[in-house]
């Protein structure tokens, strides 16, 4: 899973950063326009948001992502505390507040619940679809009590295309997501990675639903 951090000061994005690395794969922006940028990739399981930044601040990134329709979840994380940027946030599409400084422990306990709420899909860490459980705490993968071999990268890749079931995932955002923009690989990779996952799953006749969108990308669809 992937967060996006947008905060100006570098120092302290770092510290978010070593806060949340543990559970997820992190980029960091450091103004609101790169920030949109960023988000609007539409690759991260979550926005760490700062308010107050240069070029763009954070109000009005929230409000042009939630009109660019980028509805992954934000918590606005800051240093103003009053009630009128709180209710404004949220007004617009913020969907926690947090107030710097702030305690290591809430602020992931407050992203893993801005997760689960927004996506709908996990349930103490479990996503299910039809006879396949998928447990993001043990990263197994059981199908009719069968296991499921995938490790590494494959699990990351199902469990994206699974997540965003119904919805085609282009190369680029598999690639951005997964191994991220800095890695010296290619997209080429992402087609051995979804061959062996088909493999896999062929066992249990589960490879029916992971799609090839021929020049796109992949489906995870009936």
């Amino acid at each position: 899973m992937r967060i996006l951090i947008v905060e100006d000061d570098k120092i302290l994005a770092r510290t978010i950063e070593q806060c949340l690395s543990k559970k997820y794969d992190i980029d960091k922006a450091y103004d609101g326009e790169e920030g949109v940028m960023y988000a609007k990739q539409g690759i991260y399981d979550a926005i760490v948001l700062d308010l107050m930044m240069p070029i763009m601040n954070g109000f009005d990134v929230l409000r042009e992502l939630r009109k660019s329709k980028i509805y992954t979840p934000v918590l606005v994380l800051t240093a103003k505390g009053n009630v009128t940027d709180k209710v404004g946030a949220l007004n617009i599409g913020a969907d926690d507040y947090l107030v710097k400084p702030f305690n290591r422990e809430e602020l992931i306990a407050r992203i893993e619940a801005i997760i689960r709420r927004t996506t709908g899909n996990y349930t103490e860490n479990i996503l299910q679809y039809k006879d396949m459980i998928i447990d993001l705490s043990s990263r197994t993968i059981k199908i009719k009590d069968e296991e499921i071999f995938l490790q590494g990268k494959q699990f990351d890749m199902l469990t994206y295309l699974v997540t965003s079931k119904n919805t085609i995932i282009t190369k680029d955002q598999i690639f951005d997501k997964i191994w991220g923009f800095d890695s010296e690989t290619t997209t080429n990779v992402i087609e051995v990675y979804a061959s062996g996952i088909r493999k896999e799953l062929k066992k249990s006749g589960y490879d029916k639903y992971l799609k090839t969108i021929r020049g796109v990308g992949y489906i995870w669809s009936e």
